[in-house]
């Protein structure tokens, strides 16, 4: 192309010049009218404001829909007329069109879309032509003051692009709208505060390109492609006749598509009219195009966002299974199933749901069917692949592999609504629901594996069953933290002594979790094999005491200890060492309660340690309780259960077996908090139980049986 042709130039001093960079936005044609306004009045030139906004409208208008970049408006006004020049950064030639005799005018059918615009440009300017340049090419048109003398004569020769335009002679021009009706119609825009703005402008555009044209009747079509089909957007008049009418296709994008359609008899400006107000109803259904896009964006963020939230609060595997087709089911299909892979890769029915809950036997059955075209057949391709695989019919619907950290679990199969099939949107977003699920089953099932092994690892620190000691009364109860998938360092134990006694013992380790455990391990295995060796209770806590400085990874355990043993008039004698852990509890035949003992030291914290022993003896029916600080420091808010509360719960209990002991004070426990325990509850009691031939300790009357 070449060389730009030089546009006229105003040879008064009284010059006024405006150049501005717009966006490619659907409102720089409204910004475009306001440089042009400005520069008119600044000039006053306002008769010439109804031609300069129809064209201005008309050349930012196509820069924007066709060129899609940005432009530049140049805007000179003097004393006699205005130029304004229009260019974008697109490269490409501009639509010839050539100013013609009236009745050798083109056809509209035979001026492509990008070159209708001119036609009015040719009509209005008293002369126009184009700009070529590297970065890109523009349109200029000039407006003289009605009877200037036209410069056209002194132009220089084009060298490209359209030949300019003479001036029109008026007197022959065709019967087409005045310059402000056509400023009016192209500038026509929704009303801000309809039910429906795009409804309603496009009722008022096609009103009036009807009447303007003379048109019977017209229809603007539009189809969103949301599965509602094609729908009338407007209508005017009397439904077009069925022969020879004039359609105009909307310039809009997938999966938006439309047509005008007007009952209008063919003319130079009817083609050219209806496709302007195609192209202008086009900007405003893209608008709406890309607000409902980005808005179903946003819906789907959501949708995401609270997916996200729901699954990873489940951290129970079948839960998260079933909980993944109620939140496809009915928004991303009419039926959704879970399949998991087993550790041969066989595929297994985990969870479905359906839309219509009375198809949900068929729909179970119908995924069982084995065969080559069956839907069992297509799930093992998709999670052998890796890949989403289509679902042939009567399931129509595809399935999606879900894998999480590398590992293939299994798939997610959903099937379409019966009106219309899954757009690229709803399959991008079940493959991010299918992702977000196959890592919350893959988290539930670490998180049930972790509370498996934390289960096993606790179980394997406390005796399995106590002792049946004739005589004695044994009942225990532990309750874990509310982080189940961590082992506590509370513990108990009842062990034989080579003299026939037993040793009964209530530890607490410092922390949780596996190194705690590690600890209490320890000092379990360390306390039996000393005393299996005969050890005395006091060296049994020094040598304790010495292995846990060394060994304990600075970790510290407190203790209760009681060597108990049946005296011949059928009482309990104890002797009790208490390492920095808290009195026990003494539950007297009468009613009453004490705590007895006396403290010493932690063991594990310094070298030397002081345990004080104390001689006790139970009378028939008497009990003494060990337990944890889980109790004692178990919160309400910022209250404390505390010691006092465990002594005034269990006074009442005093002739009760050792079992309904240990069950009601763990109960009480319980019950001071909704909240889930902070800490592991330990509970041990020891009970004189009468043997025959010996009269028990009558129980005090407190009206409970």
């Amino acid at each position: 192309m070449s060389a730009r042709a030089e546009r006229p130039t105003a040879s008064t001093v009284s010059e006024h010049v405006r150049r501005v960079r717009l966006p490619a936005d659907r409102r720089t044609p409204a910004t475009a009218r306001a440089v042009v306004r400005s520069v008119l009045s600044d000039a006053s030139l306002d008769e010439l404001l109804n031609e300069a906004l129809l064209l201005t409208t008309e050349l930012s208008t196509n820069a924007v829909v066709h060129a899609g970049t940005e432009l530049v408006i140049e805007v000179v006004a003097d004393e006699v007329g205005l130029t304004v020049t229009v260019t974008d950064f697109a490269a490409g030639p501009i639509e010839k069109v050539a100013a013609l005799p009236r009745n050798e005018r083109q056809d509209i059918s035979q001026v492509s879309e990008r070159g209708r615009g001119l036609l009015l440009v040719d009509h209005f300017a008293s002369r126009w032509g184009t700009t070529h340049q590297p970065s890109g090419k523009g349109v200029w048109f000039r407006l003289d003051r009605r009877g200037t003398p036209s410069a056209t004569d002194t132009m220089p020769p084009w060298h490209g692009g359209i030949t300019a335009a003479p001036p029109p002679d008026r007197e022959h021009q065709p019967a087409v709208p005045s310059a402000a009706t056509l400023a009016s119609l192209l500038q026509t825009g929704p009303e801000p505060h309809a039910d429906d703005p795009l409804a309603d402008l496009a009722a008022n555009l096609l009103a009036r390109v009807a009447d303007l044209v003379g048109a019977a009747g017209g229809t603007i079509r539009l189809n969103r492609g949301d599965g509602h089909g094609t729908q009338i957007l407007a209508r005017y008049g009397r439904s077009p006749r069925s022969g020879e009418m004039l359609r105009v296709p909307l310039t809009v994008q997938r999966p938006y598509s439309g047509e005008l359609e007007l009952d209008a008899a063919p003319s130079d400006y009817a083609g050219p009219l209806a496709a302007l107000v195609a192209e202008r109803l086009s900007l405003h259904l893209e608008n709406d195009r890309l607000r409902r896009a980005d808005l179903r964006r946003q819906t789907w963020l959501t949708f995401l966002a609270e997916a996200s939230e729901l699954l990873a609060q489940s951290l129970d595997v079948d839960l998260t299974m079933a909980l993944i087709p109620q939140l496809v089911v009915p928004r991303l299909g009419q039926w959704c199933a879970v399949h998991t892979a087993d550790e041969w890769g066989q595929l297994q029915l985990a969870a479905a749901s359906h839309a219509d809950e009375t198809v949900l036997p068929a729909l179970h059955a119908a995924l069982r069917e084995s065969g080559p075209d069956s839907v069992i057949a297509r799930l093992r391709e998709a999670s052998r692949s890796g890949s989403q695989v289509p679902l042939g019919t009567p399931m129509e619907g595809f399935a999606v592999p879900l894998v999480a950290r590398g590992q293939r679990l299994g798939t997610l199969a959903v099937g379409r609504h019966q009106r219309h099939r899954h757009d690229p949107d709803e399959v991008a977003v079940l493959e991010d629901v299918a992702r977000r699920a196959a890592l919350a089953i893959d988290n539930a099932r670490i998180h049930q594996e972790r509370r498996k092994v934390a289960h096993t690892l606790q179980q394997s620190l406390l005796p399995p069953v106590l002792p049946a000691i004739g005589g004695i009364g044994l009942a225990a109860e532990y309750v874990p933290s509310g982080d189940a998938v961590e082992v506590g360092g509370d513990f108990y134990d009842v062990v034989p002594l080579p003299d026939g006694r037993w040793l009964v013992v209530v530890g607490d380790v410092s922390g949780k979790g596996v190194q705690a455990a590690t600890v209490t391990g320890l000092v379990r295995d360390v306390i039996r094999v000393l005393v299996r060796d005969g050890k005395a209770l006091p060296e049994v806590l020094a040598r304790l005491n010495d292995t846990l400085v060394e060994r304990g990874g600075g970790r510290y355990c407190t203790l209760a200890m009681a060597a108990v043993s049946v005296s011949p008039d059928q009482r309990l004698d104890l002797r009790l060492h208490l390492a920095g852990h808290d009195r026990p509890l003494l539950i007297s035949g009468d009613g009453r309660a004490r705590f007895v003992g006396t403290g010493g030291t932690a063991l594990g914290l310094l070298e030397e340690i002081a345990a004080p022993s104390v001689e006790l003896s139970l009378a028939p029916g008497e009990s003494l309780v060990f337990y944890t600080d889980g109790i004692t420091e178990r919160r309400n808010g910022r209250e404390l259960y505390g010691t006092e509360r465990l002594r005034r719960a269990a006074a009442p209990l005093a002739g009760f077996s050792a079992e309904v002991v240990a069950a009601r004070l763990r109960t009480a426990t319980l019950d001071f908090s909704v909240e889930a325990p902070r800490d592991d509850i330990a509970i041990l009691v020891i009970r004189n139980e009468p043997t025959a031939g010996v009269r028990p300790v009558d129980r005090p009357s407190t009206g409970r049986r």
